[in-house]
């Protein structure tokens, strides 16, 4: 039962580089402690030892209280790197991060999987041991090569088997290989590539054979593969394209359609499993866009029998310390989503996740503004969200992108080079060490906006 269908009872679920950057050294020197009552000090950068940079103890982030009381939303995060996730001896570089994010003691792990990387020749199945050089983006160590897909899922296995629970995995496809895409038409984008096209026939069978790989490789290595998303951001001319016949917005959306195929696809080769269906994970497009179809819109047109087959509903969304977030993403993509499954009886109750949600370059792509202010400000704007998902029966989980920052996609817990947590580390372990049905209290470096 969802924390929106519990309600009813006034019940909750219970649940027992280089190595560090110039900027990300500043960081480290001048980030103070900013208290969530307002203190005016400048926040420091916290180590993941729990030392402060400079060398002082840095405070709790959070108040611990026992385990047989309910927490406030689940906790899920998504992270591709598998020497942050892997327990054991870490490579150079690794260890105190690993620990940190271990610390999080995440509910739900969302494993994201780009088809188009793992199967290039239809005649030979997707390598899911595909070796990842462990990097972030351009190389910026620290690296630590590993299997793909394989070593996440023994490292999920293990945090699970660690923990006593949690880790429970949600995947989410994405990328079309080369041979399984239609032509180009519509309203593309130039320079759009294959891996968003829609599938051919013989693409949509490579799609299934796809999801009993990775259902098999979850049997093999011993981790239970129960929720699966058929598709990432399917309204983004990134992972749909195109969008629209015209690049006109009152061109008809075509993405729904495409989606609807890929969504009865994964139903039928999941029939009988027990595994369930989690629908959206929809970018928070604000309003109808020439290359996008915004939140509402793409609810409102798929087909019953879709929309029907969720278990749930996700649903991205990033805080933004301005007013307003900057063009084409909406303040509160989460009510949009709600307010148009609430038009449809076999959606109108269905619980939501916040599959995607960070702070700092937003919209993500954008660069993150830094120094102590700054951080602050973001980890305020993003704890003013999880009280309000916290407020909101119908959020179930809410998930952090990612813990190591993308250069591209600024918006996670830790810089690049693994040498400063941002404040916002501190706020969601304060909201994984929370226990009681209200929201964790602000974390210091984390004051009020």
């Amino acid at each position: 039962m969802s924390r929106f269908e519990k309600k009813k009872d006034n019940t909750r679920r219970q649940y027992p580089a280089q190595r560090r950057s110039p900027v990300a050294a500043v960081v480290a020197l001048l980030l103070v402690a900013l208290s969530a009552c307002g203190d005016r000090r400048e926040p420091r950068a916290e180590r993941p030892d729990g030392a402060s940079a400079t060398g002082t103890a840095a405070p709790a982030s959070g108040t611990t209280a026992s385990a047989d009381t309910a927490r406030p939303l689940e906790i899920g995060l998504s992270e591709a790197n598998v020497a942050l996730l892997r327990g054991g001896t870490a490579p150079p570089g690794f260890k105190a991060y690993r620990d940190a994010l271990a610390a999080l003691r995440p509910d739900r792990y969302r494993l994201v999987v780009d088809w188009s990387k793992l199967q290039p020749d239809p005649a030979v199945p997707a390598d899911l041991g595909l070796p990842q050089d462990g990097c972030s983006r351009n190389r910026t160590p620290p690296c630590a090569e590993a299997a793909g897909l394989r070593a996440m899922l023994e490292a999920i296995r293990d945090n699970q088997r660690a923990a006593g629970g949690g880790w429970e995995v949600l995947v989410a496809i994405y990328g079309v290989p080369d041979w399984a895409a239609t032509p180009p038409g519509g309203c593309e984008r130039p320079g759009a590539e294959p891996r968003a096209r829609p599938m051919t026939d013989a693409g949509l069978t490579g799609y299934r054979a796809l999801i009993r790989q990775l259902r098999a490789l979850g049997e093999e290595v011993g981790v239970a593969l129960p929720w699966w998303t058929p598709w990432n951001e399917p309204n983004h001319q990134a992972f749909i394209s195109p969008q629209r016949g015209a690049c006109d917005v009152a061109s008809p959306p075509l993405a729904p359609a495409v989606y609807g195929r890929l969504v009865r696809a994964a139903r039928e080769e999941l029939a009988g499993s027990g595994d369930k269906l989690v629908l959206g994970e929809l970018a928070g497009f604000r309003a109808p866009r020439a290359r996008g179809a915004g939140v509402g819109e793409f609810i409102r047109a798929l087909p019953d029998e879709v929309a029907c087959a969720a278990s749930a509903w996700s649903q991205h969304e990033y805080a933004s310390t301005e007013d307003e977030p900057a063009a084409p993403f909406t303040r509160d993509a989460v009510a949009e989503a709600e307010a148009a499954l609430d038009e449809r009886p076999c959606t109108a109750t269905l619980p939501v996740w916040v599959t995607e949600t960070g702070v700092g370059g937003v919209p993500p792509g954008s660069t993150r503004p830094m120094g102590a202010v700054a951080l602050a400000r973001q980890c305020a704007a993003q704890a003013a969200r999880l009280e309000r998902w916290a407020a909101d029966p119908r959020v179930e989980a809410v998930f952090q992108f990612t813990f190591r920052e993308d250069v591209a996609y600024p918006v996670a817990l830790a810089d690049p080079g693994l040498g400063v947590l941002y404040p916002t580390y501190g706020l969601w372990r304060a909201w994984a060490d929370a226990r009681g049905a209200g929201a964790a209290a602000r974390p210091a470096g984390c004051g009020a906006r």
